[in-house]
C-alpha cells in the first residue's frame, strides 16, 4: 500500500470529528499536543498509539493543515458554546445547592470544606 492509502484508512470521520481508526482519539487531541510543543514520541506515549497510528495522524495533519485548522476552530467554538449553555443553565441550581445546610452527620466535613474553599479563595 502507498502511504496515501494508509493515511486515508488510518484516519476516519466519526460523529466526534476526524479520529484515528481503532481508537477514540480525535486528531484535535494530537493537534493540541503539537501546538503545546510536544514531540511525536511523547504524543505517542501519552495517547497510547502505535507507531503506525501516530505516523498516520502526524502525516494527515501535515498534509491537511489548513482545512484541519478551520475545522478545529469550529469545533472549539462549538465546545465553548455548549459549555456556556450548561454553565448558564446550571447557575441557579448550583447557587441554590450551595445554600443548603450539610446533611446530618456531615457537619464536620462541611466545616473543613468551607475552610479549604476560604484558603483557596473560592468563597465569595
Amino acid at each position: 500500500m502507498t502511504p496515501a492509502l494508509n493515511e486515508q484508512a488510518a484516519i476516519i470521520r466519526t460523529e466526534r470529528g476526524l479520529t484515528i481508526a481503532g481508537t477514540r482519539i480525535a486528531l484535535y487531541d494530537v493537534m493540541d499536543y503539537l501546538k503545546s510543543g510536544q514531540s511525536p514520541n511523547k504524543i505517542r506515549d501519552w495517547l497510547p498509539l502505535t507507531e503506525e497510528q501516530a505516523e498516520a495522524a502526524l502525516s494527515y495533519i501535515e498534509n491537511h493543515r489548513s482545512e484541519l485548522e478551520t475545522e478545529y476552530q469550529s469545533v472549539e467554538q462549538t465546545a465553548r458554546e455548549i459549555e456556556e449553555y450548561w454553565r448558564e443553565k446550571n447557575r441557579e441550581r448550583l447557587a441554590k445547592l450551595a445554600t443548603l445546610p450539610p446533611k446530618p452527620g456531615q457537619e464536620e466535613l462541611h466545616v473543613k470544606l468551607q475552610a479549604w474553599k476560604a484558603k483557596l479563595g473560592l468563597t465569595p
